[in-house]
């Protein structure tokens, strides 16, 4: 089948196969990992750089790893939180013409041409994902997961939206129009938990962590009965 592509698209195959191979390389032993999104465009002295970089610290005192899209502002915060911490630091750079540059706090580096490869990684590899204020790129990972778990194709994760006063109003418009509309179920918004408090955020990756660690016990005891 590949022969019947013009040259640079076949090469653009194998480049893709290398990203999904790199990084499921580089992450098989990652463990319960949680991703931070939010803006790249956040200053070091905004209230919501300051509560990422906390949260992803108490994160690590948990002893999850953070994952988050390697670049500055929110994604920073995450990754230096993390790092300080002595936790592993994901950053899953992109690239961009602006915006994009990656930060200095990763101490687990992969680098993305392509954003369909990436977002694969960040759901393959999270068990759950922190959605900090932010723009397209926020929405977009928001809403890919959203759908993945609506639809029942990937295991439950929790979704967090941190920031009432950001994303209240989008939840108001979900309810006033979809949901109104019948275009999504009532059961679609309970999938979310909208929070201002960062101990909330850690008891929900904690309780999912335990339920996850019950499920697995669980597989091994079906697939590797005791003798």
């Amino acid at each position: 089948m590949i022969d019947d592509f013009k040259g640079d698209e076949s090469w653009r195959l194998f480049r893709i196969i290398a990203e999904f191979t790199e990084g499921i390389d580089a992450l098989s032993d990652l463990g319960f990992a949680i991703s931070i999104f939010g803006s790249a465009r956040v200053t070091p002295d905004n209230t919501y750089y300051e509560k990422a970089e906390l949260l992803s610290r108490r994160l690590a005192q948990e002893g999850f790893a953070t994952i988050t899209g390697g670049g500055p502002g929110i994604m920073e915060a995450g990754n230096k939180g993390a790092k300080e911490c002595m936790a592993k630091s994901v950053g899953l750079n992109i690239d961009l013409p602006m915006e994009q540059s990656p930060n200095p706090y990763q101490n687990i580096s992969l680098n993305y041409r392509y954003f369909f490869a990436r977002k694969v990684m960040f759901v393959k590899h999270s068990m759950g994902y922190i959605c900090m204020p932010g723009g397209f790129g926020t929405f977009d990972e928001f809403f890919e997961a959203l759908t993945l778990l609506q639809t029942n194709k990937i295991y439950p994760i929790p979704i967090v939206l941190f920031g009432k006063d950001f994303w209240q109003g989008l939840l108001d418009w979900m309810s006033a129009q979809p949901l109104k509309h019948g275009l999504i179920s009532p059961e679609d918004l309970e999938l979310l938990t909208l929070t201002d408090d960062i101990e909330e955020v850690i008891s929900i990756m904690v309780e999912h962590r335990k339920y996850k660690m019950l499920k697995i016990r669980r597989a091994k005891t079906v697939y590797y009965p005791e003798n």
